[in-house]
């Protein structure tokens, strides 16, 4: 039997989440690795892949994420970016993603860079990006995206969204301004900087990695502004590891 998302196929999927194709599975590795695939073989911009469970769902830095049975939403959506975009995609698809999340989450959604959206200082959903490329040019971008619908027991520190919401709401909600953000180029616009800072969990905050200063905020390149007694530095890889409490 075709794999269903609330009693939706695939075609029904697709047209509520305004994308071209929508592959819907039940048990996969990972849907980056299935985007990956149908990218090679000539998948159209825009083919959206969903499953119920993955078996080795992966954040940034090859970092394990638990992506159980029914448990969240778990999606890769194939796009194209120019080199500029790709640099801050993944903090553009933070951005698209909070706003469409927070009544979904029944609270204001925080953004922690570089990858991480936060409700009550609890970790609701991650992005990750990968790119393949050919000639030096990114040939398709695979943007992995996953939400926890609900707190998994064996993690205090994740986060759900409210009672009832459906995955395919989720999606409904997400993968439209996904696409949206996707066709944005270049580095990121005032507006965009605007909007990170009023969401931004770190700004502020006294971190030890990925050196020891106070966030500042990010810049247009997406890089981590951090002042420290050297003055301020900019990074563009790592995450972020906040300082323990000053003893009084």
């Amino acid at each position: 039997m075709a794999e269903r998302v609330d009693g939706l196929g695939a075609a029904e999927v697709a047209a509520r989440c305004g994308v071209p194709r929508a592959v819907l599975l039940a048990t996969v590795t990972s849907t980056l690795d299935v985007a990956h695939t149908l990218a090679s073989e000539g998948a159209e911009t825009g083919t959206l892949v969903v499953a119920r469970h993955q078996t080795a769902g992966r954040g940034q830095h090859g970092r394990s994420w638990r992506s159980e049975p029914d448990a969240g939403v778990w999606l890769t959506l194939i796009e194209r970016a120019d080199e500029a975009a790709l640099s801050v995609l993944a903090l553009r698809i933070g951005l698209a993603l909070a706003p469409a999340l927070d009544e979904l989450a029944g609270a204001r959604v925080q953004l922690k860079w570089p990858n991480d959206l936060l409700v009550a200082d609890r970790k609701l959903a991650g992005v990750l990006v990968e790119a393949r490329w050919r000639d030096g040019q990114p040939e398709w971008v695979s943007i992995g995206v996953g939400i926890n619908l609900r707190q998994p027991h064996a993690e205090e520190e994740a986060a759900g969204l409210r009672s009832g919401v459906r995955r395919v709401d989720v999606l409904a909600a997400v993968v439209p301004a996904l696409r949206v953000a996707a066709a944005q180029g270049g580095t990121l616009a005032a507006g965009e900087l605007s909007a990170w800072s009023a969401r931004d969990f770190a700004a502020g905050r006294r971190i030890d990695e990925p050196t020891a200063g106070v966030v500042l905020g990010i810049d247009a390149g997406g890089a981590l502004l951090v002042e420290s007694l050297g003055g301020v530095t900019r990074w563009r890889t790592g995450s972020i590891k906040f300082a323990p409490p000053r003893q009084k």
